[in-house]
């Protein structure tokens, strides 16, 4: 037996149903108890888009891959979602132009995807899903044409196996999973895609359970053009469509003709072309030219024209167009207060995440494209985001995107205070990284599980301190977890004190006043409303 696109597509879903009925499990694996972005969400939720959109896909082995790959590159959510995006995007590079697959070809396949994924980890570390994926993708080498070659079905059962067995020695290699007595959650996501398949390929398809109760982290998904601001745009027609290429023009990077073009005839241009499918829009005042240019790359699956001159007629003759400016900010934060706090510094575009709500790259993609700049710098504000960001920053065409790699929101407010609209964009990019060295950040939140973290045992629901992400302390109440951290701010000279949407204004003033009574006269403490869910006290030290 061999895999063709229809049993690929199969095993996929298969594989994205598994994942989400099996994501709060993953989630539990979480080594880290406080409520960062789960894995198993993650993970879910960049394959989620499989389960919904390759239903009635019919086509070739490589065209499938192809499809599979773009819907969860544009769907990855947190290192774990892009980390697997990237390995099925390598899988679909190796299987190009392929109707069919032995397992040669899909040992192979699966090597280029390890390949690829250990290239977009800036430091890759053992022990995590990335062993999994390489110890896997070893065996399958080692066997395929040996004893597996045109047996599919034993080659999955294989490579479970394999995967069973490595995953459970994650712990000897990283030690925080066991003292924690775990093995690696992203590891443990891998393993239930592989059984997803393998009961695909058995003739017996994992089934989504449909319980999706706060499986969705993010405010924003994929790219709404209705969003688009008309207000200082001089041409009279929204124009969106959707081409069904031909197979002339099959694969990526095939239609860059067509993307110049729709950039020489209006502006606001969104252009994202998959391997089987392009999605522009266009603000023009020749939609019919448009859609013209478009027919050629194949047919027209969808079209919206509207006629934005009748809808903002007066708003459209008192503002002509604004020509770009050279410097524009997307920055991703929760909390009004502090959301206030970015566009106040200059952020022209907020997306709501961080904790446990880690956006998308299309997320990201539809921020910068909202920015009126030629150089947009993302600010994550969370390690969990920043390989999302960077990835972005890949698929961006249309403008220089570069992606500041603050982990906090005290390092993206600190990287502002530093950027001078005046100096070069490498410029900028070294001062801001420099003053994210210059700030600490500390915070408090709760235990969402009972874990043992160092020498801490720590049971659900006590108060922990962060030191910049690590555990400093753990305590009965937020007050006395502030003061156990005072100790590492001894030298500060300036202190802000963001304080979370459950904690009041009083609680609020009793923390600033327990910092100003241990750092003393000369430090300048300030408290603000956050707003934030989830982290009580944000705090800030300079």
């Amino acid at each position: 037996m061999k895999i063709n696109g229809d049993i690929f597509r199969d095993m996929v879903i298969s594989a994205a149903n598994a994942l989400d009925n099996h994501k709060e499990e993953i989630n539990n694996l979480n080594v880290f108890p406080v409520p960062d972005g789960d894995t198993g969400i993650n993970m879910s939720l960049t394959m989620s888009q499989c389960r919904t959109d390759l239903d009635d896909f019919d086509g070739t082995l490589s065209d499938c891959a192809e499809k599979i790959a773009g819907l969860m590159l544009r769907g990855a959510r947190g290192n774990s979602g892009v980390i697997l995006s990237v390995f099925f995007r390598g899988m679909a590079k190796s299987l190009k132009d392929k109707t069919e697959a032995d397992a040669i070809d899909m040992a192979k396949a699966m090597s280029k995807g390890v390949e690829d994924a250990y290239k977009a980890v800036m430091t890759p570390t053992e022990g995590t899903i990335l062993t999994v994926m390489r110890v896997c993708a070893e065996q399958a080498m080692a066997v395929a044409e040996s004893t597996y070659k045109e047996d599919a079905v034993g080659f999955f059962r294989y490579l479970l196996s394999v995967a069973v067995d490595t995953l459970g020695k994650t712990p000897d290699m990283l030690p925080v999973l066991k003292q924690a007595n775990v093995v690696d959650s992203g590891g443990q996501g891998f393993v239930t895609i592989l059984e997803g398949m393998l009961a695909s390929l058995e003739g017996n398809p994992v089934v989504c359970n449909g319980t999706d109760e706060g499986a969705e982290p993010a405010s924003l998904s994929t790219a709404n053009f209705d969003q688009f601001d008309t207000e200082n745009i001089k041409f009279s027609y929204c124009t969106e469509c959707i081409v069904t290429k031909s197979e002339k023009y099959f694969g990526e990077e095939k239609s860059g003709r067509l993307h110049k073009y729709i950039m020489g005839i209006g502006d606001s241009v969104v252009f994202i072309e998959n391997a089987d499918m392009i999605k522009l829009h266009v603000h023009t005042n020749a939609p019919g030219k448009v859609l013209s240019e478009a027919l050629k790359y194949g047919s027209l699956f969808t079209v919206k024209i509207e006629n934005m001159r009748n809808q903002h007629t007066a708003l459209v003759k008192e503002k002509p167009a604004e020509k770009p400016k050279k410097y524009g900010f997307v920055a991703v934060c929760m909390g009004d207060g502090i959301k206030a706090c970015f566009e106040d510094l200059g952020v022209d575009f907020i997306v709501h995440g961080g904790q446990t709500m880690n956006p998308s790259t299309d997320d990201l993609l539809h921020a910068v494209s909202q920015v009126n700049a030629e150089n947009v710098f993302i600010l994550p504000n969370n390690k969990n985001i920043y390989m999302v960001a960077k990835q972005a920053e890949e698929l961006s065409t249309d403008k220089k995107v570069m992606v500041i790699p603050t982990r906090s929101v005290p390092q993206g407010l600190s990287a502002l205070m530093a950027f001078d609209e005046n100096i070069n964009p490498d410029k900028n990019m070294d001062a801001m990284l420099d003053a994210i060295g210059l700030v600490k950040t500390f915070s408090v939140t709760y235990a969402v599980r009972d874990s043992v973290i160092g020498e801490n045992t720590i049971s659900e629901g006590a108060v922990l301190g962060l030191a910049e992400g690590k555990i400093a302390c753990v305590a009965d109440n937020d007050l006395e977890c502030v003061k156990a951290m005072t100790e590492r701010m001894k030298d500060a000279s300036m202190i802000t004190l963001f304080y979370g949407e459950d904690v009041s204004e009083e609680e609020a003033a009793k923390a600033g006043d327990l910092l100003r009574e241990a750092v003393g006269p000369y430090c300048e403490v300030v408290v603000l409303g956050g707003g934030q869910p989830l982290y009580h006290y944000i705090i800030s030290v300079e």
